[in-house]
């Protein structure tokens, strides 16, 4: 790469990590089982033991399913800590680290959804790894590849997949956090 060329690896990777580092992660520190299944409304759509769920759809493969239903209600079905993390874990990472970096299959249905904060952190913990030694290994070229037929816009680069998983993962995280926040602050939780 010539000297005054962006490294746009590098580049990509830093939306993200800095995000991680310096905002995200420390806000995870601590997650509690109690704050990671809370439900501030009823009827939240969240990951629970199989068979308890009253949402129109349960997946998983495991001990525990996430709720889900198709076609999504309207208005959208407000969503915990725990599904929100499902949801980053399988959807947004653990997927993609299948169809483009060779990591196992993964889907909603075949998951083993966590059964607590502590597992759920540690699942995510494997699959940004995975995500960002996946993306740490895409050359310059690479980045300009079209994703093709794996993604709903098959014609997207692989740079614009790596920002947008980046957005997603900014979003939901964000959201895990405010939710964290409220929980402390309805319950009168100090940490």
């Amino acid at each position: 790469m010539d000297a005054d060329e962006p490294d746009w690896n590098r580049t990509l990777r830093e939306q993200w990590e800095f995000h991680w580092n310096h905002q995200v992660r420390a806000r995870l520190d601590g997650l509690t089982d109690d704050e990671y299944f809370w439900s501030p409304v009823p009827d939240a759509w969240s990951v629970r033991p199989r068979g308890s769920s009253t949402a129109p759809v349960q997946v998983g493969a495991g001990d525990f399913t996430m709720d889900y239903a198709f076609p999504q209600p309207v208005p959208a079905a407000f969503t915990t800590i725990a599904w929100r993390l499902g949801h980053v874990i399988v959807g947004v990472l653990a997927a993609r680290n299948a169809a483009y970096f060779g990591a196992p299959a993964a889907s909603y249905e075949t998951w083993e959804y966590a059964g607590s904060a502590a597992t759920a952190l540690d699942q995510l913990e494997a699959q940004l790894d995975g995500w960002l030694a996946g993306v740490r290994g895409l050359s310059e070229a690479e980045l300009q590849v079209a994703v093709g037929a794996k993604e709903p816009y098959p014609e997207a680069s692989m740079a614009d997949l790596v920002l947008h998983i980046h957005r997603e993962l900014i979003h939901h995280l964000s959201e895990v956090c405010l939710l964290r926040d409220l929980y402390l602050h309805t319950n009168g939780v100090t940490r």
